[in-house]
C-alpha cells in the first residue's frame, strides 16, 4: 500500500490510470491487480452537460438536468414495457475514475473514510448506480433526471426500480449522519 501521507513518491501523484487529480492527504493507495476477472458489455452511453469531473453534481438528486441514455439499439426490444416505469436503475462505469484508492479524503468531508465507505466513483470497479425519473423513451434514447456522471459515460444495465423492494426506509449510515464539515 501506499500512503501519500507518508510515502511522498511522485509516482503516487501520477498514476498509470491516466488520472490526473493525485492523492490527497492521508489517502492510500494499492496495487491493483494485474488481470481482470471477468468481462461485461457497455449497453450504451448516458449524455450529459458535464464535461469534468469538478462540474457534476455529487450525487443525482442535486441536479435536474435532463439527461441522454443511447442505448445501442442491438438492445432495443429489451425496452419493452419500461415505459410504464416512473423511476429506473441506472448502472453506469465510471471510467475516467482511478482504481487504486483503499482510503480516501472527499472534498466535502472532514475525515478519511475507506473506499467501501463511500459512494465515490473511485473504487476497483467503478460502478455508480442511480436512481433517474424516466421522462421519456424515443427508439433507444430514454430522457431521464438523476444521474451524476460525465458526458458520454458507458451504461452497463437498465432496471426498473420498484419501491416495494429497492427502498429501505430504516436503513442508515452511522458516520454520514454525525458528519462534520
Amino acid at each position: 500500500m501506499v500512503d501519500a501521507a507518508k510515502s511522498g513518491e511522485p509516482a503516487c501523484n501520477a498514476p498509470s490510470n491516466g488520472d490526473r487529480y493525485g492523492l490527497r492527504e492521508g489517502e492510500v493507495a494499492v496495487e491493483l491487480p494485474a488481470g481482470f476477472d471477468a468481462s461485461l458489455y457497455f449497453i450504451g452511453r448516458i449524455r450529459t452537460p458535464w464535461q469534468r469531473r469538478e462540474d457534476c453534481p455529487k450525487n443525482g438528486r442535486e441536479s435536474d438536468a435532463v439527461c441522454t441514455v443511447e442505448l445501442d439499439p442491438r438492445w432495443a426490444a429489451g425496452l419493452k414495457g419500461l415505459e410504464t416505469a416512473s423511476h429506473v436503475l441506472l448502472l453506469y462505469w465510471m471510467d475516467k475514475a482511478r482504481r487504486d484508492l483503499v482510503v480516501q479524503a472527499p472534498r466535502h468531508y472532514a475525515e478519511l473514510r475507506g473506499t467501501f465507505a463511500l459512494r465515490s466513483p473511485v473504487r476497483p470497479n467503478p460502478i455508480a448506480v442511480a436512481v433517474a425519473r424516466l421522462v421519456r423513451i424515443e427508439g433507444t434514447t430514454l430522457s431521464v433526471i438523476g444521474v451524476d456522471c460525465l458526458d458520454n459515460t458507458p451504461l452497463l444495465d437498465i432496471k426498473p426500480y420498484f419501491a416495494s423492494t429497492d427502498s429501505e426506509p430504516d436503513a442508515a449510515v452511522g458516520w454520514h449522519a454525525g458528519r462534520k464539515r
